[in-house]
């Protein structure tokens, strides 16, 4: 039988989530307590392979067994013996066929950014920019960002057969010394969002300018597109499914 786990996490305390043999991973970390639950080796299939230090609201994870008879009492159970920067919050039965990451309909980020004053109580959680930030401009420039493109200079991966994706939606909102931008995809490249918003931050510093993104979405090459910025600010926010 095959189960959805549903889990939130603090990116921070991980070396990202894709487990690693020698390297704390939310994946390792989860695969290692299901294992040692359920009394066989268990492997996991996640939605998404969020960075190091990036951190999920939502997260889902599938594993199969016949040997799970109440999940009431296994996520406790779970809970007990993950680390305690990761939180189960649900587990369901799901069809044999279902993947969590090829049956997603959407995905949505969100980054954090910190415009007042440093506050190193939250820099492993929202990014300490501490300067003012052109709202207005960075709502122009996301406008030519959205819909579908080549976005092979917004990613440092080299090997994929293909680096057409298509945003759906990219929200700007600002709450006192607070910006959240949010960003929603079926799928994105490896630092796709960080580099979106990087290309924002030069953007907003005069560094680029908004006619620059056309010409960075031409030359397919990473080096045009400028910083790629801190992954503490990056949270994994919904998945959407069939």
């Amino acid at each position: 039988m095959k189960y959805l786990i549903e889990l939130s996490y603090d990116g921070s305390k991980f070396y990202g989530f894709q487990k690693q043999n020698t390297k704390e991973t939310i994946q390792g970390n989860v695969e290692s307590v299901l294992s040692k639950l359920l009394n066989e080796k268990i492997k996991t299939t996640g939605a998404s392979r969020t960075d190091r230090g990036v951190h999920a609201y939502c997260q889902f994870i599938s594993f199969e067994t016949n040997k799970l008879k109440d999940t009431n009492k296994f996520i406790y159970s779970l809970n007990s013996l993950l680390n305690d920067s990761i939180y189960v919050k649900n587990i369901k039965e799901v069809d044999n066929d279902f993947s969590p990451r090829y049956d997603v309909l959407m995905k949505e980020y969100i980054y954090k950014i910190n415009v007042g004053v440093y506050n190193p109580i939250e820099k492993d959680y929202i990014y300490q920019y501490n300067k003012h930030i052109n709202i207005t401009l960075m709502k122009k420039a996301v406008k030519k960002i959205k819909g579908k493109h080549n976005f092979k200079s917004f990613t440092s991966d080299t090997e994929k057969d293909d680096y057409v994706r298509d945003i759906k939606d990219i929200k700007i909102i600002k709450k006192d010394n607070y910006i959240y931008i949010y960003i929603k995809a079926k799928s994105f490249l490896r630092y796709m969002i960080r580099n979106i918003v990087g290309l924002l931050i030069d953007i907003n510093e005069n560094k680029k300018t908004i006619n620059d993104i056309d010409y960075i979405f031409k030359s397919e090459d990473r080096k045009t597109c400028g910083r790629c910025i801190d992954a503490c600010g990056l949270y994994l926010n919904k998945i959407y499914y069939k």
